[in-house]
């Protein structure tokens, strides 16, 4: 694959595991679009509660899975989201739609939207695309020309993120995660899982500089065709 050949790279994996940053800063360094799917759904979720959708009723949600209008800014040094043409970057990590994205994305036709409106984005990257997500790899972009999974320990994780949540309670933290999973790998539509050709990098004990490394070096390999 030329260099100048545009490389698809979808990585997926469960929360605290170094994904965003990593994906971000991988597609910083080799010239690449980004595009993180979780706040595709957050901006999904965030406008179904800020419209009154019943949140806890899957026809409710598909009924409306098809009005808000998601737009996506793919730059890797600052990632842009809106709905409806409101700037939804703050408030679609606050609890309240943190509490209900699973629910939403389990709903079959709000993975259909959001999973074509993410086809789409990739099809148009001009050099290419680090895709970030749960399903990447293994629904969205099957094709992708490189798939990483990565993994980490639940409480490698849970400190990770509690350190990203101002004063979040460690336990509390590991054990909204450990649910998340669940419901997650657990979802008929498109469960978090790993692909079989996906290449598994454990991020435990290794430093966000180190995850990084490990990717590029896996995207310029695949990119020099070895």
């Amino acid at each position: 694959m030329e260099s100048s050949t545009p490389v698809i790279v979808a990585i997926d994996g469960p929360s605290g595991t170094g994904k965003s940053s990593t994906s971000k800063a991988v597609a910083a360094q080799l010239g690449l679009s980004y595009l993180d799917t979780g706040a595709q759904y957050r901006a999904i979720t965030w406008w179904m509660v800020t419209n009154g959708i019943d949140t806890a009723d899957p026809s409710a949600i598909a009924a409306a899975a098809g009005k808000p209008e998601i737009l996506s800014g793919t730059d890797p040094e600052k990632p842009t989201i809106t709905v409806d043409g409101v700037d939804v970057a703050g408030p679609i990590r606050e609890q309240d739609v943190t509490s209900k994205v699973s629910a939403v994305s389990a709903v079959p036709e709000v993975r259909t939207r959001i999973t074509e409106l993410q086809r789409s984005i990739a099809a148009s990257a001009v050099t290419g695309i680090v895709v970030e997500g749960r399903d990447i790899g293994t629904t969205v972009l099957p094709d992708a020309d490189l798939k990483i999974f990565l993994t980490a320990s639940p409480e490698a994780r849970a400190a990770r993120r509690s350190g990203e949540l101002k004063d979040a309670d460690l336990h509390a933290t590991r054990e909204a995660l450990v649910k998340r999973d669940a419901a997650d790998s657990s979802r008929k539509t498109s469960p978090l899982a790993k692909a079989d050709d996906a290449v598994e990098v454990d991020t435990t004990d290794l430093t966000l500089q180190q995850v990084i490394e490990c990717v590029v070096t896996l995207v310029e390999e695949k990119r020099a065709g070895r």
